[in-house]
């Protein structure tokens, strides 16, 4: 009885938030932050929410309040803040470019990246990476893709079911994510596409920013140390292969070419590319714009 009486007096005081993020190596440092118990020294109680359909699903679970924060890309979550979801971007995660395996099935006829742009495409929806990324690669190459050349997937595995089925063509997906389907023989890399910007960031309802700003400063405050202890590990790369069943090569390859942020400071710049850009690429209208500081907001 008293160490129930214990554990609800600390529950009690624990300051619950929720975070989202892919499935993917990228957002290690969280979970290894939540193992070693450091949200918890914090007073945080963190739960990790996992939304296999990337971006597209994280930015329908903030405009829902189905979460508090989410790790998610930069582009996609510029755009959607600019369409009216009631968030903000907080932080940088990641310093450096995503790096876009660009794919097709084993058994079709696409052999490069220059024959993607009249084929068709599987995004897992509207307004995810998958879908803004193919639109930026067909702009930088003076070419304005369809609106039916876009089939919903919903996640990788609808990827790789319509690519092997020929039902599409192409998908763009993170190459290293991607890499033990191409290994396998299930999948063929055709072509890279690097984001012309740093590709995640985090972005925070703008309800858990009126309800408890402090709580969300803490949590960074957290994943900052954490990002610091990880990029400095020199078992990381073993780490993340054991973890995520990827060949240490290529783990090794992705980890020296990946920056986390250890500060929340992102340049307006970035930003006004980001929107320059999607703008030109049809993703957003001509008038379609928002001042930096109504989509990034600043906690210190």
């Amino acid at each position: 009885m008293m160490y129930w009486n214990y554990w609800r007096l600390y529950k009690k005081y624990m300051r619950k938030i929720r975070v989202g993020g892919v499935p993917e190596h990228f957002n290690l440092p969280w979970h290894l932050a939540d193992e070693q118990g450091l949200f918890r020294e914090a007073g945080i109680d963190l739960e990790w929410i996992v939304y296999d359909g990337g971006t597209g699903a994280m930015t329908k679970a903030l405009r829902e309040n189905q979460t508090d924060l989410c790790i998610l890309l930069t582009e996609g979550i510029v755009a959607d803040i600019i369409n009216g979801n009631p968030s903000a971007i907080v932080s940088k995660y990641i310093e450096t470019p995503l790096i876009w395996g660009i794919h097709t099935g084993v058994e079709n006829e696409l052999r490069s990246h220059e024959e993607v742009y009249q084929k068709q495409y599987a995004i897992s929806r509207i307004g995810s990476g998958s879908h803004l990324m193919a639109k930026v690669d067909a702009f930088y190459n003076d070419i304005a893709l369809k609106d039916q050349q876009f089939t919903i997937i919903k996640n990788l595995d609808g990827a790789l079911e319509a690519l092997i089925k020929l039902e599409t063509d192409v998908f763009y997906w993170e190459k290293f994510t991607t890499k033990p389907y191409v290994d396998k023989g299930i999948l063929r890399r055709v072509g890279e596409y690097p984001t012309p910007w740093p590709c995640f960031v985090v972005a925070a309802t703008n309800s858990i920013l009126e309800r408890d700003i402090e709580l969300v400063k803490d949590t960074l405050a957290v994943i900052y140390k954490m990002n610091r202890e990880f990029m400095g590990n020199p078992e990381a790369s073993k780490m993340v292969s054991l973890r995520y069943q990827q060949k240490e090569e290529d783990v090794m390859e992705w980890f020296g070419s990946t920056l986390w942020s250890t500060s929340n400071q992102i340049s307006d710049l970035v930003i006004e590319k980001v929107i320059y850009t999607l703008q030109n690429a049809g993703v957003l209208e001509e008038n379609q714009a928002l001042p930096v500081n109504k989509i990034v907001k600043s906690l210190w």
